[in-house]
C-alpha cells in the first residue's frame, strides 16, 4: 500500500459507518482523501477522523467523482447510488443485501474466498453479519472434511438492529427493574429479559428472511449449492457481538482435537476452548475485537461424523466494518482498482 486512495463512506453517521472509520484508522489504511456521506438530514454534521474534523455531505450521484473506493453502510440508498459510484469509476463495497445474491457480484469474506474479488465488475457485496461469523470457522472444516449439513442457531445482539434498538434495550431494562410498564417500539415484543426468535420478515417457507440469508449467502460464498443448512435466528438482550451454536456433519469424520487444531491454524479465528477452566467465547469479551472466537468444540455424541461449535464475534466489526475494509485491502494488494 504505497499510495493513498480517495475513499467515500456512505452512511458515515451510522453504527457501521462509524466503525469503518475506526477500522480504517486502526489498520493504517492508506487514505488520501475521505468523504463522509449521509442523508440530507445529516448534512453539515462534524465527524472526527484522527486529528481531522470532517463535514458530512449529502450522498448524491455526483458525490463519487474522483472516488476510488466507496463503502456503503446505508442499505436504503445502495440500489440507487452504488451504480452511480461505479459509473464514476469507484469500486463499491456494499454492506446492504441489495447485490449479495446477484450472480455477477462477488460476495466476499477475505479469509474464506479472497479469489472472488478478482471477478468484480465494480461492485463487491459484504455478506450479512451472521453469515460472515458463520463461514469463517466453517470454511477450514469444509476444506478438511467436506461439511454436508449444518444446523445453526444464532443469538444476535440488539446493535444489529441499530442504535435505536440499543436504546430500547437499555430503556426497557431500567423500566423492568423499576417496575414500570414496558412498551416495545423497535421490536415486536419486549427485548429486556427476553429472547425473540424472529429477525426480519417471515417468508412463505416459515423461515425468516434473516435465516434464509444465512443459508443462501453461505452456499454462494463456499460455491457449494448442495451444502444443507438449516438456521434459526434469535434476537437476544445483549448489546454487542453475535453468538452462534453450530452443529455440523462431515463426510470424513473429524475428532474434536483435529477440528481444534484446524481452527487454530485458520486465518481470522481465535480458539478459546478450555471449559475445565471456564474459558469459552462470550459477547462480553469479544466486543470491539475483530476475531471470530470459537470454543466448546466437541463431538456430537448422537452422530458419528458430527461436531458442535460455539462461535462469537462482534457483528459491527468482523461482521460488517472490518470485513469491508479487508475487502478494500485485498483490492489494493491484487491491483484491482
Amino acid at each position: 500500500m504505497s499510495r493513498g486512495f480517495n475513499i467515500a463512506i456512505v452512511g458515515a453517521t451510522g453504527a457501521v459507518g462509524q466503525e469503518i472509520m475506526n477500522v480504517l484508522q486502526e489498520r493504517n489504511f492508506p487514505v488520501s482523501d475521505l468523504k463522509v456521506l449521509a442523508s440530507a438530514r445529516s448534512q453539515g454534521k462534524k465527524l472526527k477522523y484522527g486529528d481531522d474534523e470532517l463535514t458530512v455531505l449529502e450522498a448524491r450521484p455526483d458525490s463519487f467523482q474522483g472516488v476510488e473506493i466507496a463503502f456503503f453502510a446505508s442499505g436504503a440508498v445502495s440500489k440507487e447510488l452504488v451504480p452511480e459510484a461505479v459509473k464514476r469509476g469507484a469500486v463499491a463495497i456494499d454492506n446492504s443485501s441489495t447485490f449479495r445474491l446477484d450472480p455477477d457480484v462477488p460476495l466476499v469474506v477475505p479469509e474464506v474466498n479472497p479469489e472472488d474479488v478478482e471477478k468484480h465488475n465494480g461492485i463487491i457485496a459484504n455478506p450479512n453479519c451472521s453469515t460472515i461469523i458463520f463461514v469463517v470457522p466453517l470454511k477450514p472444516l469444509h476444506d478438511a472434511a467436506r461439511v454436508k449439513r449444518v444446523v445453526v442457531t444464532t443469538m444476535q445482539a440488539v446493535s444489529g438492529a441499530g442504535k435505536v434498538a440499543v436504546d430500547e434495550l437499555l430503556l426497557q431494562t431500567r423500566q423492568v427493574l423499576d417496575g414500570e410498564k414496558v412498551q416495545p417500539h423497535v421490536f415486536d415484543h419486549q427485548i429486556a429479559f427476553n429472547l425473540i426468535p424472529h429477525i426480519d420478515v417471515f417468508l412463505d417457507n416459515s423461515y425468516s428472511k434473516e435465516e434464509m440469508k444465512l443459508v443462501n449467502e453461505t452456499q454462494k460464498i463456499l460455491h457449494d449449492p448442495e451444502l444443507q443448512i438449516t438456521a434459526t435466528t434469535v434476537r437476544v438482550p445483549v448489546l454487542r457481538s453475535h453468538s452462534e451454536s453450530i452443529n455440523l456433519e462431515t463426510e470424513r469424520e473429524l475428532t474434536a482435537d483435529e477440528a481444534r487444531e484446524i481452527l487454530k491454524g485458520a486465518p481470522g479465528i481465535i480458539v478459546r476452548d478450555d471449559p475445565v477452566n471456564l474459558e469459552y467465547p462470550m459477547p462480553l469479551f469479544t466486543s470491539e475485537k475483530d476475531g471470530v472466537f470459537v470454543g466448546r468444540i466437541r463431538k456430537d455424541h448422537s452422530r458419528d461424523q458430527a461436531l458442535n461449535l460455539w462461535v462469537v464475534s462482534d457483528q459491527l466489526r468482523k461482521g460488517a466494518a472490518t470485513n469491508a475494509v479487508q475487502i478494500a485491502e485485498l483490492l489494493i494488494s491484487k491491483n484491482l482498482l
